[in-house]
């Protein structure tokens, strides 16, 4: 084994030894299980042998960095899909997306079947004053093809330094258009909303970043003040929302709680124990409320649902949800790393994990699998969004009644 591995390794082995400082026995004595730390210590020597063979034999000349990185990714990847290890990359992405502002165009984009498409361009931003349209499809980014199944680095290519410049070639309609634009700060709204006739309003949260409560707290003032009045009912849209910061889920769910538990969790930790309550005050004073789920909706999202509908504040209504009940904590390491570590269990007011169940709707209602079908306008259209369409006809007929399914 090389000097160079053997002292990259020597802090691992190190610490295994220091747990277990007497290993082994006498000839003499009775044969027995080896210990834990016995165990460590030769999985410790299985890692330098696998990477001396590695680092020997491996077709391509590999770095001793990469091959340590690619260990630790493994070893907390393989603990849950939702653990994982963060490169400093990766770390200052997730910070973006909890505090809800980045350097980019301003566009907020899917992916399914291969295609990538708009969902929405953030009002103001640099895609929505160059034309770019809920629903088009990005074909190239600076005059290079975009590559399927390959979300997050399309995402990466349309952000950069503030002032640079950006070429996003589209398609729409069978027309090819090509949009140029400069990158500057973006301010992600979590938040799009609309007053769907006088008296009833939706809105639809993209995820859960630190600003949410707020962002939808304005967005409810918004409406009421375009409608004259208090609104008669609300519709709260959480398909596809995968979720984001928990505390973001539990403002929102006091936002039309006046008491009671919204959220429980177990986990060894003292801090991974906790739960959290409604505070007085409901601010649709209690004005009948829908939220809409579907299999994209996870972890946030179905936070706040579960707390609404068993506090009989709001009927669900869509399909079963995603079913992640499980709560991660994002850990800073040295060098702008990071680990998100799943630390706690959670539970709904009513005691249950909706862990690999999801939450039933009260409602079963098939339509809208993907992404809300939008207009050119980017609004929603209703034509084409089963639904929201059965979702505001039970406002507007007055029958929305807590019936959980469970």
């Amino acid at each position: 084994m090389s000097l160079k591995v053997r002292a990259i390794l020597v802090v691992v082995i190190g610490t295994v030894m220091g747990l277990s400082l007497s290993i082994g026995g006498g000839l003499l004595d009775e044969p027995r299980a080896p210990t834990d730390e016995e165990l460590a210590l030769e999985q410790a020597q299985l890692l330098a042998e696998v990477m001396e063979r590695v680092k020997r034999d491996y077709v391509e000349p590999v770095d001793d960095r990469d091959l340590l990185e690619a260990a630790i990714r493994g070893m907390v990847g393989d603990l849950d899909p939702h653990s994982e290890y963060l490169d400093a990359n990766e770390y200052r992405d997730i910070r973006i997306s909890t505090t809800g502002s980045y350097t980019g165009v301003g566009v907020e984009i899917s992916e399914e079947n291969g295609v990538v498409r708009v969902v929405t361009p953030i009002k103001g931003s640099p895609a929505a004053r160059s034309g770019i349209r809920a629903g088009d499809e990005i074909i190239a980014i600076d005059d290079v093809m975009i590559e399927a199944g390959n979300l997050r680095e399309t995402i990466g290519q349309m952000r950069g330094r503030a002032g640079s410049k950006i070429k996003i070639t589209v398609l729409r309609d069978d027309d090819v258009i090509a949009h140029e634009m400069r990158r500057e700060v973006v301010r992600m709204a979590s938040v799009n909303y609309e007053l769907m006739s006088p008296a009833y309003g939706y809105v639809r949260l993209s995820q859960f970043s630190e600003s949410t409560a707020r962002e939808l707290s304005r967005a409810i003032d918004d409406m009421q003040d375009e409608s004259g009045d208090l609104l008669e009912g609300l519709v709260l849209d959480l398909r596809n929302n995968p979720g984001g910061v928990l505390d973001a889920a539990v403002d929102v769910s006091d936002l039309f709680l006046d008491s009671g538990v919204i959220v429980s969790a177990e986990g060894r930790t003292a801090e991974a124990r906790f739960s959290r309550t409604a505070h007085r005050g409901d601010i649709l004073d209690g004005a009948n409320m829908i939220v809409l789920v579907n299999k994209g909706s996870a972890s946030a999202s179905e936070i706040v649902a579960g707390a609404l509908q068993d506090h009989g504040r709001a009927q669900v209504l869509g399909t079963s949800t995603f079913g992640k009940g499980l709560v991660q904590t994002v850990m800073p390491l040295s060098r702008g790393r990071a680990i998100k570590l799943t630390t706690s269990r959670y539970f709904t007011p009513s005691g249950d994990s909706i862990h690999e169940t999801g939450i039933t709707p009260d409602v079963y209602v098939e339509g809208t699998e993907g992404f809300p079908n939008m207009s050119l306008s980017g609004s929603v259209d209703r034509e084409r969004d089963a639904q929201l369409s059965e979702a505001l006809e039970r406002l507007q007929r007055g029958r929305v009644m807590h019936s959980n399914a469970r």
